[in-house]
């Protein structure tokens, strides 16, 4: 996934109300950004951290500038949660995911289960559904251990619930981790932050839904998906 245009780096200043992020630019101009993250984002939300941001000409848009990327321990982090599902689509469309290569069409926003649209439903003859829940991960608290969810999921606690049903009618189902960060060579969820979702993704492994966690190439131009780490909650 390329970036529209070229990002422009600054220093945070502080990041309030879960969508907003003050940012100096290098430049010294002060802005407020969209940040595009409900999460806690723990860790890249300091005082002071450098940031890159991407900027939309788009004069319907209250706010020019989205924070894309933070800086932290001199590595590139991903925080936008709206690409690990445009990043997925384009390596499921290049077949760079061996576990999910193959299927003849790649659907987005499927409904199933109770009230929900899945992101992604894939499909091929001779083959059963596969029900694709994407995820996206940007926590790192010790070492290299990739985290997810980084404050309490209630919402894709129930994403789990509907995977392991697709499974028991007889389909696949898959909960992928896209790690947008380049520092990780593991993924667990985070027991501490949010158990009930530690439990729950356990339960849906233990039910036959298959979980995949893949970290990312990130530099100011472009990210993209690049390979498979392991589960730690893997039997």
């Amino acid at each position: 996934m390329d970036f529209p245009s070229a990002l422009v780096r600054g220093t945070l200043v502080s990041r309030y109300k879960r969508f907003f992020a003050d940012v100096v630019l290098e430049d010294g101009t002060p802005v407020t950004a969209h940040c595009p993250n409900p999460g806690a984002m723990l860790g890249l939300n300091s005082p002071g951290l450098p940031v890159w941001l991407s900027r939309s000409d788009d004069p319907k848009r209250k706010l020019a500038h989205t924070l894309e990327l933070v800086e932290a321990d001199g590595r590139l982090v991903g925080v936008n949660t709206m690409h690990p599902n445009r990043l997925v689509a384009e390596a499921l469309a290049a077949d760079a995911i061996p576990e999910l290569a193959g299927y003849e069409t790649h659907r987005r926003e499927v409904r199933y289960g109770a009230n929900s649209r899945v992101d992604f439903l894939l499909q091929g003859a001779g083959r059963p559904p596969c029900w694709l829940e994407v995820k996206n991960c940007h926590l790192r608290r010790e070492g290299t251990l990739a985290e997810f969810p980084d404050c309490v999921a209630a919402r894709s606690l129930k994403h789990l619930k509907e995977l392991s049903a697709m499974v028991t009618e007889g389909d696949r189902a898959v909960m992928l981790f896209v790690v947008q960060r380049t520092d990780c060579d593991a993924f667990e969820a985070c027991h501490d932050l949010d158990p009930a979702y530690a439990k729950g993704l356990a339960e849906a492994a233990a039910a036959g839904v298959e979980v995949l966690a893949y970290r990312c190439q990130i530099t100011p131009e472009r990210v993209v998906i690049a390979d498979r780490i392991p589960w730690r909650g893997a039997c």
